[in-house]
């Protein structure tokens, strides 16, 4: 772009350029870029270090005027100082410091007023090791960090909240076993090895739902597909649920084919059948209803792709609900669980290319409808 050039500005180009950037029209059109369109700021200072470039989003994250900063000395018109309260423009000192820096990796600093902004440096020399030519500033807002890190703290308690229970339970109970043996029956000896086993399992769950969690997160979430016959999966997972203890008759299932071929990784469908079906259980009342049944291929015009809808007919999910059903953390009126298996059921389907809905039911309950495509090797195809 125009500031990053090292020719001298012709005299129209100057921090007195009519539009008030400091960038004129003939460097522009050479660049073909407006500093106001960068989402970033940008500040960039001359040789003499003044300011000759201060863009809209320089001029937002400041509250500074960009009138009041074009030509002033650049730490006047960004006064900036670090989290100790010195001055940052004394302790860097860019114009006058080691002629080997080339800037500053980016920062949290501080505006007048205690205002954090994430600052970032580059010093531009017209030769190695000669005087710096241009300061260049980038400037960002520290929301998206601070979105960032509160969703990790969430993580963090709730996984210390989720793991405490389970563990307390493991550790008195065996704890209580070493200790005195010999004074419980085989019966006290065998429910309380039961319940062991069962809060192991709730910690083993908790940690394949992290893992689940930061695969889906940085995009690495591994599929291993193969031929899947998603009725045959459905039939298993409610008779599963009906071994528990659910009445059969609370169950309906409804399945319109024929069924295109379905490519997809077994482990993974069980994941999503099972995580829908167990809310409807927990969450829904009255009889669970699942239809199987083909639909197009999200994406796709021609192709056919397998859709499962699952609804129950209890209260639903309220309206202002709706679009926070998938994201971390949401849970229902109901409390229980962590409030990650739905979000980890969106990242499933969609790393499948597929897509997930939620609305309303015909009974009035939650429903909740995926489709998946195809998906089968072109070499099959």
């Amino acid at each position: 772009m125009a500031v990053g050039m090292s020719s001298p500005r012709p005299a129209h180009t100057a921090a007195g350029s009519a539009d008030g950037t400091g960038i004129g029209p003939v460097d522009a059109l050479s660049a073909g870029l407006d500093p106001d369109d960068l989402p970033d700021g940008l500040v960039v200072a001359d040789a003499d270090g003044r300011v000759v470039c201060f863009n809209a989003a320089a001029a937002r994250i400041t509250a500074t005027p960009r009138a009041e900063a074009i030509g002033r000395p650049l730490e006047a018109a960004l006064p900036l100082e670090d989290l100790k309260g010195k001055r940052w423009w004394a302790l860097t000192d860019p114009y006058g410091g080691l002629a080997t820096r080339n800037g500053q990796p980016e920062r949290n600093l501080l505006l007048p007023g205690g205002r954090e902004v994430l600052v970032s440096a580059r010093y531009v020399r017209e030769h190695p090791l000669g005087p710096v030519h241009r300061v260049v500033v980038s400037l960002r807002g520290t929301e998206a960090r601070r979105r960032t890190e509160r969703s990790h703290a969430e993580l963090i308690a709730t996984v210390a909240h989720e793991l405490r229970s389970p563990l307390t339970s493991v550790k008195g109970f065996t704890a209580t076993l070493l200790a005195k043996w010999e004074r419980f029956t085989d019966d006290q000896k065998r429910l309380m090895l039961e319940t062991v086993d069962a809060d192991a399992g709730r910690v083993t769950r908790l940690i394949a739902e992290l893992l689940d969690i930061s695969r889906i997160d940085s995009g690495r979430l591994e599929l291993r597909r193969q031929p899947v016959d998603i009725s045959a999966a459905v039939a298993r997972h409610i008779q599963a649920l009906i071994t528990g203890g659910q009445a059969p008759e609370r169950f309906r299932v409804h399945a319109r084919g024929p069924l295109p071929a379905l490519w997809a990784d077994p482990d993974k469908i069980d994941q999503i059948l099972g995580n829908l079906l167990e809310n409807a259980v927990r969450h829904g009342e009255g009889t669970v209803t699942m239809e199987i049944a083909p639909a197009p291929a999200p994406g796709a015009c021609d192709e056919m792709g397998t859709a499962v809808t699952v609804s129950d007919e209890g209260p639903g999910i309220p309206e202002e609900s709706m679009g926070r059903v998938f994201t971390r953390f949401w849970r229902g009126s109901k409390r229980g669980g962590t409030g990650l298996g739905l979000y980890i059921v969106k990242g499933i389907v969609e790393a499948h290319g597929g897509t997930i809905t939620v609305g309303r039911g015909p009974g009035g309950g939650a429903e909740f409808r995926f489709i998946l495509p195809v998906s089968m090797p072109a070499y099959l195809a």
